[in-house]
């Protein structure tokens, strides 16, 4: 991972939101709120939260006494998530560093993070900052997505984006947000953070667009990936882009499309 990796800024955040939220995020975000829900916690942290893909799911789903904190490195992101989900007293947003949280020891019931582990520097000492702030026995919950040959449109992307700069093709896709697809590592990472009584299970769901290009847009430019193609073509997102939707067109059609989606979700106990 570089530094680039972690920069979600410019019209980043609205794209990410508009396109790969609703594509490939909402069905994971689904499914870790009804985990959170089961454990009906009184006090909520989510870290690396982005433009509140889960926040706005689970939100609702909490009791009216219920504290919820909805944390993540970049203010961009988090003006994002504001702007779009406003107005309850429950919730609070902050910027924050998940490997140095501001918030005291065993604060929290759970904390979550979707799809946020991939970016952080060092994992167990994030791990163990979760692990500081929840109360004992609380509940840590992630997901992390599994290898890019298990994403139909990511790996449709990278090939077409592999054709159009054949010499050198961008890899933020595999280097960053599928680069943390081992089950056994994410167990050996969470264990070696302390944590206790850890599962870790694959989820599939299935991804729907309206059309070809979607997938296109919001990975070459609602993702740092877009930086990486405009240092290899500064005048060259649009040309990137339209190669990707391409490939994409020939495996699924121009659309409506569906593709399949796998991650890895893990939860170990304080």
């Amino acid at each position: 991972m570089t530094q680039a990796d972690r920069v979600f800024a410019g019209s980043v955040p609205e794209i990410y939101d508009q396109v790969l939220v609703p594509l490939i995020f909402a069905p994971f975000a689904a499914d870790m709120a009804a985990r959170v829900e089961r454990l009906a916690p009184g006090a909520v942290l989510e870290t690396a939260a982005g433009s509140g893909a889960v926040t706005r799911v689970l939100l609702p789903r909490l009791g009216p006494e219920a504290c919820y904190a909805a944390t993540d490195l970049s203010q961009p992101m988090l003006d994002r998530a504001a702007a779009v989900l406003a107005g309850d007293a429950r919730l609070a947003w902050r910027q924050a560093d998940a490997m140095a949280l501001p918030y005291e020891d065993g604060a929290f019931d759970v904390v979550l993070c979707q799809f946020g582990v991939m970016f952080f520097p060092d994992r167990v000492a994030a791990y163990r900052e979760a692990r500081r702030v929840l109360k004992p026995g609380g509940r840590f919950l992630l997901s992390a997505w599994d290898r890019v040959l298990a994403n139909d449109f990511t790996r449709a992307v990278m090939d077409g984006l592999r054709a159009h700069f054949p010499d050198d093709p961008p890899s933020f896709m595999a280097r960053t947000p599928h680069g943390y697809h081992d089950p056994t590592r994410i167990e050996a990472d969470l264990r070696a953070a302390g944590f206790a009584e850890i599962r870790v299970e694959p989820v599939e769901a299935e991804g729907q667009a309206a059309s070809a290009r979607d997938p296109a847009v919001g990975m070459c430019q609602g993702s740092p990936m877009r930086g990486e193609i405009e240092a290899r073509d500064p005048d060259g997102l649009e040309p990137a882009t339209d190669a990707a939707a391409q490939e994409v067109a020939r495996r699924f059609g121009e659309g409506p499309i569906r593709g399949r989606l796998r991650a890895w979700v893990a939860e170990g106990v304080a």
